[in-house]
């Protein structure tokens, strides 16, 4: 059989062409009644609006893009699983990209994805290196990164706040050499982070001690062997995110450190699986999937109400503190902890090496 046409909805309603466009695209008065038969009419033909003719009528194409810096690894697969559950709840389309964190494959990203969707979700660790506002012309943009760019509305983690929170709990259960695995340098929020722990230590009257790191779990490894290879160790470690501090957990364990007892360990961003390692990894909650809800209900209201009171708002997500066992409060440095064949230190990590 052939496919009903708009003609065909608009004879057998009874209304003209126009009238079922106003209804299908949800634009324009139409009565309740006309909307009713329009509906049956699409119902009982079976119609199927041509989306590539729906685009040109309306010059929209009910898709959205985002870029991201990666795709790799939980943290990302989270806010994917959020940006699509909203864009799924919108009737939207979702076009994903990675710019595999470089600033010229995020331009490139950028221009690929103008007149192929209604508006962008951008987040960039290196936002100052090239022009986005020029890049992406008059298509409504979303930030989602350490600070705004050229006044574009954002949405952003307090970073910072994040981490002095890390390192205030720390001090408060007795920890007093701390360091930090910090992310790569040029990340905006691992600048941030830095930036807070920095203050933090300082408000405490204590040294800072930084180790650099790249946020993969090989880093954090390779982090906590050198600061525990070293002749003064930390007994505690803020790390700039929960896929190194994974990596840290699983050094200890080779090193035979005990966590909590002889470090505790302190994440950022509370990726699923930090839950489930032993000792459960305490961290800053982020709500990852709930970031990206938000974002992408703010660019669809940047998309549909670009002049809304409002839309160019800066807005900042505030982390919390989620202490799991890996810093427990009953744990004071270097406890005494009774071990031997086939007996695991309570609290310490039973992880194996990947």
């Amino acid at each position: 059989m052939k496919a009903a046409t708009i003609r065909d909805v608009a004879a057998h309603s009874g209304v003209s062409v126009a009238s079922v466009s106003r209804v299908l695209n949800g634009a324009g008065p139409v009565t309740e009644a006309t909307r009713q038969r329009v509906l049956k009419a699409v119902e009982a033909l079976g119609y199927v609006p041509h989306s590539g003719a729906r685009s040109l009528s309306t010059s929209r194409t009910d898709t959205v893009g985002v870029i991201l810096p990666d795709l790799f690894g939980e943290f990302f697969s989270e806010l994917i699983r959020g940006l699509d559950l909203a864009a799924r709840g919108h009737g939207l389309h979702l076009i994903v990209s990675s710019s595999h964190g470089d600033a010229d494959e995020a331009s490139a990203a950028i221009r690929s994805m103008r007149g192929r969707v209604d508006g962008l979700i951008v987040l960039s660790p290196h936002l100052d290196d090239f022009g986005l506002s020029a890049t992406a012309g008059r298509m409504p943009v979303l930030m989602m990164n350490g600070g705004p760019v050229g006044g574009l509305p954002s949405i952003a983690v307090d970073n910072r706040g994040g981490a002095m929170a890390a390192v205030q709990h720390l001090v408060e259960i007795g920890r007093r050499k701390i360091a930090h695995v910090s992310g790569p340098a040029g990340n905006l929020e691992a600048e941030a982070r830095l930036a807070g722990y920095s203050e933090a230590m300082a408000a405490a009257d204590l040294s800072p001690r930084v180790v650099d790191g790249d946020f993969t779990q090989a880093a954090g490894y390779e982090a906590a062997v050198a600061l525990f290879r070293a002749e003064a160790r930390p007994d505690a470690l803020f790390v700039a995110n929960d896929t190194m501090a994974i990596g840290a957990l699983l050094a200890l364990q080779d090193l035979g450190l005990r966590c909590p007892e002889d470090v505790a360990v302190v994440g950022f961003d509370d990726v699923p699986v930090a839950a489930l390692v032993r000792p459960g990894l305490t961290t800053l909650r982020v709500d990852i999937a709930g970031v990206g809800r938000r974002a992408l209900d703010r660019l669809v209201g940047l998309i549909r109400q670009p002049d809304a009171p409002g839309a160019e708002a800066q807005e900042t997500v505030r982390p919390s503190l989620v202490v799991r066992g890996s810093s427990r409060a009953d744990v004071s440095p270097n406890a005494s902890t009774m071990t031997g064949p086939g007996i695991v230190p309570a609290g310490a990590t039973t992880l194996g090496k990947t």
